[in-house]
C-alpha cells in the first residue's frame, strides 16, 4: 500500500495541469480577455463614477476570490481560469494606474519598476523549480509563481503601452501596430529556434497593449480616427467571442495538456545559444527604440482635425466661450478632469514636459470614454470642452513646445472646468 500512494500521488499531480496547451485558442482568448477587462475596468471608474481607488479595492477582493476559486481545483477548468485572467487584467491595469494618476509616477518609471519586480519573480521562480515552462504548472508553488507572473506581466504590459502613447501622441488605430509587429518579430525568432519560454513570456507580455490598442480603435469616435462602435458595444462583442470561446474548449478538451506529456521528461528542443536570442532580440529593441524616438518628435496628434493640422501649432489656442460650462456635466466628472488639468499645469510648470504628456493623456482617454455619456447632456457646453482639450493636447504634444501657449490653454481649460 505504502509503495504505490507516491505514484498515485504524482499521477494525481501530473493529471492536475492548471493551466491549458498553448494554441491559436489561448492567444486569442488572452487577447479578448485583455480588452474586455480594460474596458470593463474603465465603465466601472468612469462611467459609473466609482472612482480608481475604490474600483481597485473591488477587483482586487474579486481577484483573491477567482484566486482562491483557481487554487483549489485539481486540474484546468476553462470556465474558472479564463475569468480569472480577466480578473487578473484588471486588476493589474488598475494597479499601473493608481501608481500614475493617483501617485504621479512617471510611466518610464513605473515600466521600469515593474519590469524590474518580473525579473526577479522569474529568477526566484527559476532557482527554486529550475522551469519556467508553463507546461510544468502541476504543483501549488509553480502555480503561485505563474499567477504572480500573470499579474505583473499586465502591470508592465499597461505601463509600457501608455509610455509608448505619451511618447509618440499615436491614434488608436495606428497604436495597434507596435505590437503587432513585435509579437510578428517574436514569433519569427521562436521558428528560427530561439527560446521557446523566451518566446513566450515575451508575447504574454506584448498581448495586454495589443488588446487594450484594439479596443480602444474600435470604441472610439470615427472622428478620432476609430471605428465609433463605443465601449459598451465593444465590450459586449468581446464577452459574447470570450462566451463562446470558453465554451466550446470546454466541450472539446482541446486545450488540455496531456498527463502523459506532463509526466514524462520532454526531449531535449533545438534552441539556439544563448547569445543569438541576446543578440536578435538587442536589434529588435534598437528598431523599435528608434521608431518610438522618431515618433517622439514628430507626433501624431489623434484628435486633429484638417483645419488644426493646417494651423500654426505655436498659435494661441481662443476662448471660446467665456466662463464656467462645467455645471452641465455630473460634478464627479468635471472634478476628475480638473485634477488631471491642474497636474498636467504643474507638470508644465516644473519644465516636466514628459510629465505633463502622460498626464494630459489620461484627460484624452476619460474623456473620448465619457464622449457617450456626456455628450447628450449637453452638446454645446461638450463641443466647447472639447474643442479646448484638443488645443491643450495639441499645445502639449508640439514638436517645440511653447510653455506660454501650453499654460494658456490648460488654464483656459480651468476656466470652463470650474463650477
Amino acid at each position: 500500500m505504502s509503495s504505490s500512494t507516491p505514484a498515485q500521488s504524482l499521477s494525481r499531480r501530473v493529471t492536475a495541469s492548471k493551466v491549458p496547451e498553448v494554441t491559436v485558442w489561448f492567444w486569442l482568448i488572452k487577447i479578448l480577455c485583455t480588452t474586455v477587462g480594460e474596458s470593463f475596468a474603465d465603465w466601472i471608474n468612469m462611467g459609473l463614477g466609482v472612482g480608481l481607488s475604490a474600483t481597485a479595492l473591488i477587483f482586487t477582493a474579486v481577484l483573491a476570490l477567482a484566486l482562491v476559486t483557481q487554487l483549489r481545483l485539481s486540474r484546468y477548468v476553462p470556465l474558472v481560469y479564463w475569468p480569472t485572467v480577466v480578473v487578473v487584467s484588471v486588476a493589474g491595469t488598475l494597479y499601473t494606474d493608481i501608481l500614475t494618476d493617483d501617485l504621479a509616477v512617471p510611466l518610464d518609471v513605473s515600466t521600469a519598476a515593474f519590469a524590474t519586480v518580473l525579473a526577479l519573480v522569474f529568477g526566484t521562480w527559476f532557482i527554486r523549480e529550475r522551469t519556467l515552462s508553463i507546461h510544468s504548472i502541476i504543483t501549488l508553488p509553480r502555480e503561485l509563481f505563474y499567477w504572480l507572473a500573470v499579474l505583473v506581466t499586465f502591470a508592465l504590459g499597461t505601463a509600457a503601452g501608455d509610455w509608448t502613447l505619451t511618447l509618440t501622441g499615436w491614434g488608436a488605430g495606428v497604436s495597434v501596430l507596435l505590437p503587432v509587429v513585435l509579437i510578428g518579430a517574436v514569433l519569427i525568432g521562436w521558428r528560427l529556434g530561439i527560446s521557446s519560454v523566451l518566446s513566450f513570456w515575451l508575447a504574454y507580455i506584448l498581448t495586454r497593449p495589443l488588446g487594450a490598442n484594439l479596443g480602444d480603435w474600435l470604441a472610439t469616435p470615427r472622428a478620432d480616427h476609430g471605428l465609433g462602435l463605443g465601449y459598451g458595444v465593444t465590450s459586449t462583442v468581446f464577452l459574447v467571442a470570450i462566451a463562446a470561446a470558453v465554451g466550446y474548449l470546454t466541450h472539446t478538451g482541446i486545450d488540455v495538456l496531456d498527463p502523459r506529456d506532463v509526466s514524462r521528461p520532454s526531449r531535449p528542443a533545438r534552441t539556439r545559444p544563448v547569445w543569438v536570442a541576446v543578440g536578435y532580440y538587442a536589434v529588435i529593441g534598437l528598431v523599435a527604440g528608434s521608431v518610438l524616438g522618431w515618433a517622439a518628435v514628430h507626433p501624431h496628434h489623434q484628435s486633429a482635425t484638417a483645419d488644426d493640422e493646417s494651423a500654426d501649432s505655436s498659435a494661441t489656442p481662443p476662448t471660446l466661450v467665456p466662463g464656467p460650462v462645467g455645471n452641465a456635466f455630473p460634478a464627479a466628472d468635471i472634478a476628475g478632469f480638473r485634477t488631471i488639468t491642474r497636474d498636467a499645469l504643474a507638470k508644465v510648470g516644473s519644465g516636466d514636459q514628459v510629465g505633463a504628456r502622460a498626464r494630459i493623456a489620461d484627460l484624452e482617454t476619460t474623456w473620448d470614454s465619457d464622449q457617450d455619456r456626456l455628450q447628450p447632456a449637453d452638446p454645446t457646453a461638450w463641443a466647447v470642452l472639447d474643442r479646448q482639450i484638443d488645443s491643450v493636447l495639441k499645445s502639449i504634444r508640439a514638436a517645440n513646445p511653447d510653455l506660454d501657449v501650453e499654460r494658456h490653454a490648460l488654464t483656459t481649460l480651468l476656466a470652463s472646468l470650474s463650477r
